[in-house]
């Protein structure tokens, strides 16, 4: 398997799937913007507010997972992504991934303390492509 063909099909996507696990243990899942920032498959960023379920969720149990989708006229491609996701609330990280057009969900810029940062590191994935899977792991 290529890992460049899974990132370059990552990328492409405008979407993505969000998985965090409540406080009952249950699955939970959200879709969101596509990634801000994509460091290789190995860690992905994505923005989001402070004071959202999914942060508190995160702070309580970092395993998490992502999954891309597109569907085609004739085929469909997936991929799933396990890992664990930090939260990040300094200046620093937030400042990374700030667009300029954030204002609109953030009044108070690029400090607001309700904006903050999420980051997903992977460690293993799944591939679905023309009704065949494969699962692959990621090197940090």
């Amino acid at each position: 398997m290529d890992i460049n063909i899974i990132e370059n099909f990552i990328r492409k996507q405008k979407v993505a799937f969000i998985c965090s696990v409540d406080e009952e243990g249950f699955p939970n899942v959200k879709a969101m913007l596509k990634p801000r920032n994509i460091d290789g498959m190995q860690r992905f960023y994505f923005s989001t507010n402070t004071s959202s379920m999914r942060v508190k969720q995160y702070r309580n149990n970092p395993n998490a997972c992502i999954y891309f989708y597109h569907k085609g006229l004739i085929k469909n491609v997936g991929v799933m992504l396990k890992g664990k996701i930090e939260v990040f609330t300094n200046q620093e990280a937030k400042d990374m991934i700030w667009l300029k057009g954030d204002t609109v969900f953030y009044k108070g810029g690029v400090t607001n303390p309700d904006y903050c940062v999420l980051r997903f590191r992977a460690e293993s994935g799944r591939y679905y492509c023309d009704l065949k899977t494969e699962s692959f792991s990621i090197d940090q």
